[in-house]
């Protein structure tokens, strides 16, 4: 297997974890927190699950971030941020850019503790926000990554 090869295929699976991951926090973990007796118990629950994934979240958006700049910097593709008909290339880094700003900046030094003060006072309302938001990343990853497939093989 070659080098651009074996980066592609890191690169797919650092997609599939993190994104999927995602997936999994929107679609399951956020609305099986309504199951739970109070919101106060589910904003405990949300924060020990959730922390549980930030690790996995961090090292796929590295591996998913560093496999991509290898491979535009292999194919010397640096000109096709300026190529409109790459939109989707765009939209991959500025997703990369927004979660790992989020994960490695705003989540453990700002996020963190609004979350905490914002729950103390409206756990249900808080709990509502991050799963619009959850909503809003998860879309917009989802319509990254088809218009990537797309793009990649010609559409």
């Amino acid at each position: 297997m070659d080098d651009f090869l074996l980066a592609r295929v890191i690169h797919v699976l650092g997609v599939v974890l993190w994104i999927g991951g995602v997936a999994f926090v929107t679609t399951v973990l956020l609305p099986g927190m309504k199951k739970v007796a109070t919101p106060g118990e589910r904003v405990i629950m949300f924060e020990r699950m959730e922390g549980g994934f930030a690790w996995q979240a961090r090292l796929t958006t590295l591996v998913t971030g560093a496999s991509g700049f290898y491979m535009l910097y292999v194919l010397d593709a640096w000109e096709r941020y300026g190529d409109p008909a790459y939109w989707w290339l765009h939209a991959m880094s500025a997703i990369w850019l927004i979660f790992t700003v989020m994960l490695f900046v705003l989540e453990p030094l700002v996020l963190h503790k609004l979350f905490e003060r914002r729950a103390r006072a409206n756990p249900e309302g808080t709990l509502a926000m991050i799963q619009r938001l959850h909503w809003v990343l998860l879309a917009a990853s989802l319509i990254t990554v088809a218009g990537a497939v797309a793009g990649v093989h010609g559409g």
